[in-house]
């Protein structure tokens, strides 16, 4: 069976409303379901299913597509590993071979077979016997205080100083040099050509997946020179921002909570002495993706980070943003260690888990500091440690929450409770003024196509791109428009389309409907941010009630105008020429299109 058939098979027999409701709690909304999007913070629910056509879509965000779409959204996959999830979801085997994912078949197995490889080849270098081997395990074993068996547990091993003893083994091994690059195992010379191992002397560190496949490398130096860390960089099957070291141990004892550490030897410490719920982020500053990814396992997060003053900085970070996807946060403090590592050597395990039991929540952390910088026997200080006390209030979304901490700091400040109140009812009144207004300016710019990461070609002439999307809406949600729009007398050609977006979309359908199918399986073709894009066209047009044969050639003719406007417009402008296009420009951004139906009352 093609993969093309098996997605299909697979999308037929998920129910898309079971599948979210795993995630998100949905709520009935005429035909369709709602409920707040797992893929941003919002308090009003925009994120909508849609039974009738097994999809989905934020108005918010613009995330979209069917159910393979948000499993590799929600579960930070590529659509080779969501298609197999869902296949064992739905009791379908897929089989094993190269898969099309953005237009470039690979074998994901074999990457992960080279992964496993190269860790092999680092973890017998440690134990080989060799003078740098010895130093690599003394560090490991004497200067950092792990066992052999906890050494074997996480797989660590060690790459050799030289340039090319790891990419002679990898080569024999049978795997390409354009293999072992692109998996950031090896580099190559711009001078001669030749590859270089990527990680060299340093103490390696397998990153392995929720699946229990290594997909990336960390790679710690054993002194004090810099980069103290390098870590792997994305590749096929790795994405940095959307993986976290040690969640597939932690992910089964992190019920109740989970610790966050910032480096490797932090959490692999704290398994050793027995608190197995602890991840850290790889290399980067904690992400929004990484966040969300832990509330599936967790309800609480309690930040373990370095003591220092960037260890602050990154804690206050990570507890606004745990806050924004509605995880509670809590900050261990660790007086007279930098960081657990060396807190549990110094103090040992049953101190660090009294301390895990004395955490400071997110109102207590940001009290202590409040207090470590103002002085509030002064006025003027009192006055600017309440001003940030409100403002931290404010940011709390339950009005009982809220209520509890203004009585909490009326009487911890003496001051009267209603005072607090009136100061932070007008804060809320002003991030609600602020918020629409951002909503507002979102929207002109999602008009112009201003930053447009989906579409960058929008930005250039949002007339066309609009015209461009009328169409392409159409073709995507009606057979009859694809059968017409590829054969006489309309005969549509990627010439009719400017944005590369248009002409790739233009050129799936185009192979959809010479294959005999329709475009219902886009995932093998589009990351998932161009099939939120796709789902959105399909959106915008099936709100209108008018998308008959009359309303598709009306939006061809448009389309083929502005194109052929926009080529008049590259010729060398005189500067009525620019007066003109300015109008235009203008028209085009305030003004909705011709021919675009009527809206649904």
């Amino acid at each position: 069976m093609a993969a093309r058939d098996i997605a299909a098979e697979i999308l037929a027999r998920t129910d898309i409303v079971g599948l979210i409701s795993n995630y998100v709690t949905l709520h009935r909304a005429g035909a369709n379901m709602v409920g707040l999007c797992p893929f941003h913070s919002e308090r009003t629910p925009s994120f909508t299913v849609f039974p009738g056509s097994n999809s989905f879509y934020c108005f918010g965000c613009g995330a979209g597509g069917d159910a393979i779409t948000f499993v590799r959204r929600m579960e930070n996959l590529d659509f080779p590993d969501a298609l197999e999830q869902l296949a064992k979801r739905a009791g379908i085997r897929i089989p094993q071979e190269p898969q099309l994912y953005q237009g470039k078949k690979y074998d994901r197995n074999r990457f992960f077979a080279m992964n496993r490889e190269a860790a092999r080849f680092f973890h017998q270098t440690l134990r080989d016997g060799e003078a740098e081997s010895i130093a690599a395990m003394d560090y490991l074993v004497k200067k950092r205080g792990l066992s052999t068996a906890t050494i074997t547990h996480f797989g660590l091993g060690f790459a050799p100083p030289g340039y090319e003893t790891f990419p002679a083994y990898m080569l024999d091994k049978g795997y390409t040099p354009d293999e072992l690059t692109t998996a950031f195992l090896c580099g190559r010379s711009e001078r001669s050509g030749r590859l270089y191992a990527s990680f060299r002397n340093r103490v390696m560190f397998p990153i392995i997946d929720l699946s229990g496949n290594i997909i990336a490398f960390g790679g710690r130096v054993m002194d004090d020179s810099l980069p103290k860390y390098k870590n792997s960089s994305d590749t096929p099957v790795f994405r940095k921002s959307r993986n976290l070291f040690a969640l597939n141990f932690a992910r089964s004892a992190c019920a109740e909570q989970l610790i966050l550490c910032e480096g490797y030897m932090d959490v692999i410490a704290l398994h050793a002495a027995g608190f197995t719920n602890a991840v850290a982020t790889l290399g980067t500053s904690l992400t929004e993706e990484q966040a969300r990814i832990l509330t599936r396992y967790t309800k609480k997060v309690i930040i373990a980070y370095d003591m220092d003053e960037a260890g602050r900085r990154a804690a206050d970070r990570a507890i606004r943003m745990f806050g924004d996807v509605g995880l509670e946060a809590r900050f261990l403090r660790l007086d007279g260690a930098k960081d657990p590592d060396e807190y549990i050597k110094k103090y040992g395990a049953d101190r660090f888990r009294q301390m895990l039991g004395e955490s400071r929540s997110r109102f207590d952390y940001y009290y202590e500091n409040v207090l470590t910088k103002y002085d509030l026997h002064s006025p003027q200080e009192k006055v600017r440690a309440l001003s940030e006390m409100c403002t931290l209030i404010a940011s709390f979304p339950s009005p009982a929450e809220r209520e509890v901490y203004i009585t909490e700091i009326a009487r911890r400040f003496d001051v009267k409770a209603d005072s607090l109140r009136s100061e932070i009812g007008r804060l809320l009144r002003r991030r609600l003024t602020e918020a629409n207004r951002q909503q507002v300016q979102k929207m002109h710019q999602a008009a112009s196509g201003y930053n447009d990461r989906v579409n960058p070609d929008f930005a250039r002439n949002p007339g066309v791109a609009r015209a461009e999307e009328n169409v392409l809406g159409m073709l995507l949600i009606r057979e009859e428009h694809r059968k017409a729009a590829f054969s006489p007398p309309i005969s549509l050609t990627e010439a009719d389309f400017s944005t590369a977006l248009g002409k790739k979309i233009f050129a799936f359908l185009k192979k959809c409907e010479e294959e005999g199918h329709g475009p219902d399986t886009p995932d093998a073709y589009f990351t998932t941010e161009e099939v939120g894009r796709i789902t959105r066209m399909k959106v915008m047009r099936m709100q209108l009630t008018e998308n008959g044969d009359a309303v598709f050639s009306e939006c061809v003719r448009q389309l083929r105008r502005a194109v052929a406007e926009q080529s008049q417009e590259t010729e060398t402008p005189t500067l009525t020429d620019l007066t003109a296009l300015v109008r235009r420009r203008k028209e085009e951004v305030d003004l909705p299109s011709e021919g675009d139906g009527k809206i649904n009352e």
